[in-house]
């Protein structure tokens, strides 16, 4: 393994997400989140509270609610860097308002503000939560025009800032080599459906009754799909800390933001003690890949890694490999630092 030491760092502010955020322009490299969504009942009493405006019995409420929202997407703009990624996990809605039930598209209207706001829009990820029992339907039943198809997807909508991020120095190649992924991870990664379940909603904290997750997997990913180890990932709402800890898992730095100061000893408990959690995680990478080698012919492996030694498909696999935590510290209330061997 190469003898390379890093320590990333992580930070948490807890502010409204919509105010202008204490980040310098220009200096994040993505970002991972999923907002309260618009028309989903449990979230009314924020978007109320945000907006006197919004009354849920008319029709201008859900135009009312993103507006809300496309103040942090101006942030997000912002404060990333040319070539960034900002990847935002939306579900559309369904909802009887005044008798009337029906469809409210939030990922469309989404698209529409990021797009106006400048983001170039890239293909999208279709999430499959797999939260709904099979047997489940809305309205008439077994009866034509009256039922209705359960909402079992959710989008991960896919932004860029300007064109490709440029690697132009030895050294900016190099660290994009090392943060590379498996080929056959890239197969299942790139993928415009994901399929693994969603996480449990209940939470019993104070202050708190519901988590409105994704789980770790889905950051996890995007954070390996688009970033470089010792980037920096942004989360406007960090809530449980999700986003955090799949950037430390992988060797970036991360700054959270957050509304709810309530979220605040969940989301530390997670930082300081998922330590060997995440390392197994490494473990498993490792194993998934020597597993996959195994059961496929040896002459399809042309070129070797050079810090494991075993075979991998192509050439940009070669210079591949990972950190394992050392050690998480609390270096203040808000921030911690994190070291890899």
């Amino acid at each position: 393994m190469p003898e390379q030491l890093i320590t990333t760092g992580h930070s948490i502010q807890y502010m409204d997400s919509r105010k202008s955020w204490p980040v310098h322009d220009n200096s994040v490299d993505l970002i991972i989140t999923s907002p309260p969504y618009p028309m989903i009942e449990m979230w009314d009493p924020l978007f109320t509270t945000l907006n006197s405006k919004i009354n849920i019995e008319e029709n201008t409420a859900f135009e009312l609610m993103h507006q809300e929202l496309d103040k942090v997407w101006n942030e997000c703009y912002r404060v990333l860097k040319e070539g960034g990624f900002a990847c935002l996990n939306i579900g559309d809605t369904v909802r009887t308002i005044n008798k009337l039930f029906k469809l409210y598209p939030n990922h469309a209207r989404v698209l529409s503000s990021c797009m106006n706001i400048g983001f170039n829009i890239l293909p999208m990820i279709f999430w499959r939560k797999q939260t709904n029992a099979p047997n489940k339907f809305m309205g008439s039943g077994t009866l034509p025009v009256g039922a209705y198809v359960t909402l079992e997807n959710e989008f991960i909508l896919v932004f860029r800032k300007g064109d490709k991020r440029p690697f132009k120095t030895s050294e900016e190649k190099l660290e994009r080599k090392q943060s590379a992924f498996f080929w056959e991870e890239r197969n299942k990664w790139f993928s415009d459906v994901w399929d693994f379940k969603g996480t449990k909603q209940a939470l019993i904290h104070k202050g708190l009754s519901r988590s409105a997750a994704f789980p770790f997997e889905l950051p996890y990913r995007l954070v390996n799909m688009y970033s470089l180890k010792g980037d920096v990932v942004l989360d406007p709402f960090l809530g449980t800390g999700t986003t955090t800890l799949a950037a430390l898992a992988s060797g970036r730095h991360s700054i959270g933001i957050e509304q709810n100061i309530n979220y605040h000893d969940i989301i530390v408990e997670r930082i300081l003690h998922n330590k060997d959690l995440i390392n197994k995680l490494v473990i498993k990478r490792l194993a998934d890949h020597i597993e996959f080698v195994n059961t496929h012919e040896t002459d399809n492996f042309k070129y070797l890694n050079k810090s494991y030694d075993f075979p991998v498909k192509t050439q940009q696999e070669t210079e591949l490999f990972f950190n394992n935590i050392k050690d998480v510290a609390q270096t203040s209330n808000n921030t911690f630092n994190v070291s890899y061997n």
